[in-house]
């Protein structure tokens, strides 16, 4: 491999790695959202199947 073959695979390897280390170290600060929009109660169906029709 050329010098610069290598340079852009570790690049990479950063990028990747990186990446992914900033954001689990991101969700287990906050993993959770408190600013949802109210509404959206739950009616405990999850059972019942959604209506299918014939189109």
């Amino acid at each position: 491999m050329t010098g610069i073959a290598i340079f852009f695979l570790v690049l990479a390897i950063v990028l990747v790695w990186g990446g992914f280390t900033v954001s689990v170290l991101y969700l287990s600060r906050q993993p959770d959202r408190h600013d949802f929009p109210p509404g959206g109660e739950d009616d405990h169906r999850e059972d019942i199947a959604p209506v299918e029709r014939d189109t």
